[in-house]
């Protein structure tokens, strides 16, 4: 019998929308019907709008890649981020989006990421560290690990300091604390309220969200001030507050900057976080893949950037994890005018839900879908997938532009911890996947680590 993964289970394919409310507050994965897995374009409606959900490769090239400026970003989908992340470019649309892409994309050029590399190492180091008290074979739940890793490498490439920073940390602790209490979607994804209408957010989540935009703006004057005085360390930060948009001259004030450097703790954490920790329990469910990137990681080391280029079978692991748990499962484009796709009339204002969950997932495209296996990365369905099914950072315009930087990341900090410890997975406790900000376990993910 052959093992899978974990995954979510599915409602039955009619609910009231009620019902469909209560499940997809619950969860979004286990909201969803069977039949996505299967379907090119599926139709949902509501008493407040319509919405599309979309599979096929070749819609998906038309609004991601084609067209992205008639299918902009949903602002539904922000209205329960924005008292933390303001304007920045994960919720822009249009004409600041791209001003914002202009002065964020240098920073994460191939040249910058060799520079940030000995700043992962010393996080990803740190981490193996804190570990090492808890390879006694005990029960530990990793996902609280790789957060504090993940965190670790934003902070130290970010503003070069480590996570045990004091206002490192109080961030750390705070973003925490929002992101537990924030799911994907809230109910402005179902119902259009008007921008008058006072929002309604979880208990403490506006005071969180004040108090970690404080942090970071005293970060950001004191970075201001370094760099005015030419002793600013050249770290992502620097990068970023001295590049100036070539189109208007013009690089981000002090407020704006707070909104980039939200979002890329956000996302850098937290996607980061979810990845390494589905990864690492997915190897200690396959021993026999563990022991194949142990062996890889001991012939090659990870010590310098160059050698990551080596771990192929490390990054094909993390690439795998990527198909099966994308940390953002679900992303939100809106119709700007009447379209016809699949001879369906899809109406201006339509939400358009593009699924890397369901996509990466998909019964017509993916041969044996719900399975691990990192050597399919290497077969011909495997490559044609990558090409056209594969979108764990979007793709288009508006792929993530840390994309490249997740990548080293992950591969770097599996490398380093394989290259240490053997994992078990912990009997009776398996983890069950929910979509909240990204898809983590519902009671967390449970191991047992020994030393090498």
């Amino acid at each position: 019998m052959t093992l899978h993964p974990p995954k979510p289970p599915v409602r039955p394919d009619k609910v009231s929308l009620w019902r469909y409310l209560k499940l997809f507050r619950a969860d979004i994965l286990s909201a969803q019907p069977q039949r996505l897995y299967r379907a090119w374009m599926a139709e949902f409606r509501t008493p407040f709008f319509r919405s599309f959900l979309v599979n096929q490769p070749a819609l998906l090239d038309v609004i991601l890649k084609e067209r992205p400026d008639d299918f902009p970003k949903s602002n539904r989908v922000g209205e329960g981020l924005r008292p933390l992340l303001g304007n920045s470019v994960f919720l822009t649309n249009g004409e600041t989006w791209k001003r914002q892409r202009r002065i964020i994309d240098p920073a994460f050029e191939g040249g910058r990421l060799k520079e940030s590399f000995p700043a992962m190492r010393a996080a990803a180091e740190a981490g193996v560290a804190r570990l090492r008290p808890h390879a006694d074979g005990s029960e530990l739940e990793i996902e609280a690990e790789t957060s504090h890793i993940a965190a670790d490498v934003i902070f130290r490439t970010l503003f070069s300091i480590p996570i045990e920073h004091e206002v490192a940390a109080e961030v750390f602790a705070r973003f925490r604390a929002y992101q537990q209490a924030q799911p994907i979607l809230n109910l402005a994804a179902f119902v259009p309220v008007p921008r008058w209408m006072p929002r309604f957010y979880p208990k403490g989540t506006r005071q969180n969200a004040r108090h970690i935009r404080r942090l970071i703006a005293d970060l950001t004057k004191a970075r201001m001030a370094e760099i005015a005085a030419g002793t600013a360390p050249d770290d992502l930060a620097t990068k970023i507050m001295t590049t100036l948009d070539p189109e208007t001259g013009k690089g981000f004030g002090a407020e704006e900057m707070v909104d980039q450097v939200a979002i890329f703790f956000l996302a850098g954490h937290e996607t980061s976080a979810s990845a390494l920790g589905w990864a690492l329990y997915l190897l200690a469910l396959y021993p026999e893949w563990q022991e194949k990137l142990a062996a890889e990681v001991a012939e090659h080391g990870a010590e310098e950037f160059a050698d990551l280029s080596k771990l192929r079978l490390t990054r094909d692991v993390f690439r795998e994890t990527l198909r099966l748990y994308p940390p953002v499962p679900m992303m939100v484009r809106e119709a700007v005018q009447t379209e016809r796709f699949r001879d369906r009339e899809v109406l201006r204002g339509s939400q358009m839900v593009l699924s890397p969950w369901h996509l990466h997932r998909h019964e017509r495209l993916w041969e044996r879908p719900d399975e691990f296996d990192p050597g399919r990365w290497q077969s011909e369905n495997g490559k044609a997938c990558a090409r056209n099914a594969y979108m764990p950072f979007s793709a288009g315009s508006r792929v993530c532009t840390g994309a490249g930087f997740a990548m080293v990341e992950g591969v770097l900090i599996l490398a380093q911890i394989l290259r240490h410890y053997r994992i078990t997975p912990v009997e009776g406790r398996s983890p069950e996947p929910v979509a909240h900000l990204t898809v983590r376990s519902r009671t967390g993910i449970w191991l047992r680590f020994s030393h090498r």
